[in-house]
């Protein structure tokens, strides 16, 4: 089969196209017909060997992908041949024309779902379900402002806030951005860069602050959004790019909670959880990917730029 294939850590030219075994699945996994694969940020750093596990090279990229099941390993009941998947959270492996994976990682991808937008549910939905209701522990009647929201984790997290029947709250950066958050439904949205969006967020909520704050760039954000929190509010930190100096009084002040969040880290069990409610939402259309661009297999570099 045609894969994507990493002999050296580097910049995005180190893909490239080899042909390769696709190997027969062993008890407990799964092959696939990979129709799509997700482009994430982890991607790019372990290609360019930026990240703290690096997987022995020479590799293929990618945690995210979806299509059809071809071949069930023994002990695999729940799947079954012909199905379409979505397969999330693979070490690597998915930027190729098929996979083999652990029958945990595969799941059922309804009919409503095209494959573009299966590839790109595993990392940002199971990212934003993590973080939103097993880390910051949100709850229906709860305000979350989702902070920088207009990437994949981002939109995924305000569609999820919305469908669990919190208040949200949105910022981003550009005119596009800010429109595409508004047509996911209920939205207050922000502009990302307006000196008084703290005051406006507060206004917003009566002056009470919000509840749960997803946080996507902590090292420029952490310090406001602890100032604009309710009493006992959360702060959830998906994403950062260094570090910030931060007054500890002002979560105090608010009985705060500031909550590292790596989807690496969830249990099984929450994983479990966490695509149980994905597929629902799915199924029912409140949870609808959003996919900017596709490239073909061969632009995997252009993709990562």
């Amino acid at each position: 089969m045609r894969a994507v294939q990493v002999k050296e850590f580097g910049d995005p030219p180190v893909m490239r196209i080899a042909e390769v075994p696709l190997a027969e699945p062993a008890p407990g996994q799964v092959q696939v017909r990979v129709q799509a694969a997700g482009v994430n940020p982890v991607d790019t750093y372990i290609r360019a060997g930026a990240y703290s596990v690096l997987p022995e090279l020479p590799y293929i990229p990618g945690k995210d992908a979806a299509g059809v099941v071809t071949v069930l390993g023994s002990g695999v009941s729940h799947l079954a041949v012909g199905q379409r998947v979505y397969v999330a959270g693979l070490d690597a492996g998915a930027y190729a024309e098929g996979l083999v994976a652990p029958a945990a990682v595969v799941h059922a991808l309804p009919e409503s779902v095209d494959f573009a937008q299966g590839a790109a549910v595993g990392v940002p939905y199971a990212t934003a379900c993590y973080a939103l209701f097993h880390r910051a522990k949100a709850r229906a009647g709860e305000t979350a402002l989702v902070h920088g929201a207009t990437g994949a984790v981002g939109l995924a997290a305000v569609q999820l806030a919305l469908a669990a029947g919190l208040t949200v709250l949105a910022t981003g950066g550009s005119p596009q951005g800010r429109r595409l958050l508004a047509a996911q439904g209920p939205v207050e949205v922000f502009d990302h860069h307006e000196t008084d969006r703290a005051g406006r967020i507060m206004a917003a909520t009566g002056g009470r602050g919000v509840d749960v704050i997803l946080e996507m760039l902590a090292n420029a954000n952490l310090a406001l959004d602890l100032e604009i929190l309710a009493h006992g509010g959360r702060v959830a930190v998906i994403g950062s790019r260094g570090t910030i100096a931060i007054d500890p009084r002002a979560a105090m002040q608010h009985n705060a909670a500031i909550l590292g969040t790596m989807i690496t880290h969830a249990s099984a069990g929450q994983l479990y959880a966490i695509h149980a409610a994905i597929g629902a939402g799915l199924a029912n259309g409140t949870l609808r990917p959003v996919v900017a661009r596709t490239y073909p297999l061969a632009e995997a570099p252009a993709a990562h730029r």
